[in-house]
């Protein structure tokens, strides 16, 4: 099989317990392939939590969950040095944090202040950890999933726009349909009946990791024209200076995309390409998820909030304005 059969293999399994969220699914695997963060944003039971879980079921891989809250501390997630006496004689020892993990899941991540908050920068950013003047590298494969509610307004700490920054992407979940609805009760109730079966299936083998450093070699020959690489800096200028495409869109945006999103549009885009089997990124590949890079880098003005205008809405009304060159 090739990288490619085996990462449509790999989220084909975890779709099969993440019913009617096709579209998270897809871009957990975009934010593996791409080698970015997520920030992953909906109500609460809508299987955010799962679907890491399933991913780390079927990826040979180490999965580290932090609970957010107000009292956690940056040395619970980093680690910290341990005083340890042996034989008479005392030393520090570095004990690792849930950081040091291939898969994080930082559940509700906006219940813990901006300190803690921030002991992520460094680990997102630089693939390391600095505790008393020592960097500790983190593992190669190494992917943060961070989840939030977007109704619950107390004991919340909104992330700061320079933590914002740094994940790749920002997906909304939404409820399933009907038809999808009906699939997860019986879901349910297979697992359940599972639990208490005396015989049960051995689990299908993981996939090695191996084969995500393959796809991300194969996903670094994709190709952009010309055309598609100016239409894609058109975007993020038209974030920028959205006066020259529209006045009313200007009485909208305050503060636009930054040049992480810029690599983030094109990591993406040659990723997403990637997967649907194209060696080259299309207009229609940038459009596909151009919500997700640019949603939460987007600071909107008062005029926005009041007339309650969404980040998508946005990102629409550019596209439209946007033409490919």
């Amino acid at each position: 099989m090739t990288a490619r059969d085996d990462i449509i293999a790999l989220g084909k399994r975890i779709g099969q317990s993440i019913i009617g969220q096709d579209q998270m699914v897809e871009r957990l695997l975009l934010g593996l392939l791409a080698n970015g963060h997520l920030l992953v944003e909906g109500l609460p039971g809508l299987a955010k939590t799962r679907a890491i879980k399933s991913l780390a079921k079927n990826l040979d891989s180490q999965l580290s969950r932090v609970q957010f809250t107000p009292d956690l501390l940056p040395a619970d997630i980093t680690g910290s040095e341990i005083y340890f006496s042996e034989g008479g004689k005392g030393e520090f020892k570095f004990q690792q944090g849930p950081i040091f993990a291939n898969l994080i899941l930082a559940d509700e991540i906006n219940r813990a202040p901006a300190k803690v908050q921030s002991a992520l920068l460094e680990a997102m950013e630089e693939r390391q950890v600095t505790v008393g003047g020592k960097s500790y590298p983190l593992p190669d494969l190494f992917m943060v999933m961070a989840t939030q509610n977007p109704i619950e307004q107390e004991g919340i700490y909104p992330l700061p726009e320079a933590q914002l920054d740094r994940f790749l992407m920002h997906v909304e979940v939404g409820y399933p349909d009907e038809t999808s609805e009906a699939l997860i009760m019986r879901l349910n109730r297979d697992e359940e009946n599972e639990a208490h079966s005396s015989t049960k299936a051995s689990p299908p083998p993981k996939l090695d990791p191996q084969a995500v450093f393959d796809a991300r070699k194969e996903i670094g020959t994709v190709t952009v024209s010309d055309p598609v690489e100016k239409y894609m800096v058109a975007l993020v200028f038209a974030t920028r200076y959205p006066d020259r495409y529209d006045k009313d869109l200007a009485k909208l945006l305050q503060v636009g995309a930054s040049p992480r999103g810029m690599i983030g549009l094109d990591k993406v885009s040659r990723s997403y390409a990637w997967l649907k089997g194209r060696d080259y990124v299309t207009p229609d590949d940038v459009k596909a998820i151009v919500h997700g890079v640019f949603r939460h880098r987007l600071i909107l003005t008062y005029d926005a909030h009041a007339s309650n205008t969404t980040p998508d809405q946005v990102i629409e009304r550019i596209t439209d304005l946007v033409a490919v060159s």
